[in-house]
């Protein structure tokens, strides 16, 4: 028995958005700002699914994810189809010079997981993480500007 859940976040960075679309579509790219994720590799075969590593502590998990819908400048939706579930989508709001980048994120828990931690507990965990990570990415988005 497992359930879902989910978390949405969102920050402001002071570049065009054609500058944050470009680097955050660019998917292995990611471990660059994304802490808790150890690598991700776009597959040859398919250019829509990729191979995702979590690595934290003492915790593992891989998953395949697929890219399920991308409407340039504006949205990237994706689901897991092997490994860790997850499902999601970052989105991305033009603001004349600065981009809005809204990211959301659902995760199925398994069962045991659920009953070691509090779900609130765990659920401000990834909150807080994600925001921290959306700031490091403001932060990596920035300095790309500034190389510009």
């Amino acid at each position: 028995m497992s359930h879902w859940l989910e978390h949405s976040v969102q920050i402001e960075v002071d570049a065009p958005i054609e500058l944050v679309w470009g680097l955050w579509s660019d998917l292995e790219q990611m471990p660059k700002w994304m802490k808790w994720i150890d690598s991700v590799k776009v597959l040859d075969e398919d250019p829509e699914l990729s191979r995702w590593k979590l690595a934290s502590g003492g915790f593992e998990f891989t998953w395949l994810s697929k890219i399920l819908k991308v409407i340039p400048y504006q949205i990237i939706q994706w689901e897991s189809v092997d490994g860790l579930p997850n499902r999601g989508a970052i989105r991305f709001y033009d603001r004349q010079g600065s981009s809005i980048v809204r990211l959301s994120v659902a995760y199925d828990i398994p069962g045991w997981l659920g009953k070691l931690m509090d779900n609130l507990f765990l659920g401000r965990i990834v909150e807080s993480t994600i925001m921290a990570d959306l700031e490091r990415f403001r932060d990596y988005a920035m300095k790309a500007k500034e190389s510009n």
